[in-house]
């Protein structure tokens, strides 16, 4: 089994951004995708969001507190504009879905379970789906959502260590493998260095 690579490519994270926004209109897919790309959580974690941790009279929260799982420790997330908006949207269509009025509070709730968010299985068919889709060649799981987050914050030029902190990691040598630094990212900085 390979191991879940980010996605790289701009062209095809472009595509795998909007593949249920344009192609293949979903809401709550669409935004489970912005939400994970854009604030580094774990799948489990982002599917455990409720609605109240997320809005607040009815508006979007510009920060959400979240006890992450794996590790049981806090991570205070901003919620940048590109989520403030999609979470906008999604609530009044959130808000008419038929678990909502059931009192389910998941942000995203489980269409067939009482009480329950979708689950892992689902959101892992929905993210393969979209990638397939989109011309992804790398193995694309869950957690690459996580994974583009950290590598596109590395190659835009944020502090490793910060993104380290982000990522509530332990050492950075767990953030650099996160990192999946490749042979032609190393290139690149031997190309560009002048002394």
């Amino acid at each position: 089994m390979s191991t879940t690579q980010p996605i790289r490519d701009k062209e095809v994270l472009k595509n795998f951004k909007d593949f249920y926004k344009t192609v293949e209109p979903n809401p709550r897919n669409y935004a489970i995708i912005i939400v994970g790309l854009n604030t580094a959580l774990r799948i489990n974690d982002i599917l455990n969001l409720t609605y109240d941790m997320v809005y607040h009279d009815k508006k979007v929260r510009t920060h959400i507190l979240v006890k992450e799982q794996k590790t049981g420790k806090e991570n205070r997330i901003l919620l940048n504009s590109e989520v403030r908006a999609v979470l906008t949207r999604y609530h009044g269509i959130l808000t008419e879905t038929a678990p909502y009025k059931k009192g389910n509070p998941y942000l995203f709730p489980s269409p067939r379970k009482e009480n329950q968010p979708l689950s892992r299985f689902q959101a892992y068919r929905m993210i393969c789906a979209a990638a397939d889709a989109s011309g992804c060649e790398e193995h694309v799981s869950c957690h690459s959502l996580r994974k583009t987050f950290g590598y596109h914050a590395w190659k835009q030029g944020n502090d490793p260590v910060v993104i380290m902190i982000i990522f509530n990691h332990s050492s950075f040598s767990i953030t650099k493998r996160y990192l999946c630094i490749e042979q032609d990212d190393k290139d690149a900085v031997f190309n560009g260095i002048k002394i």
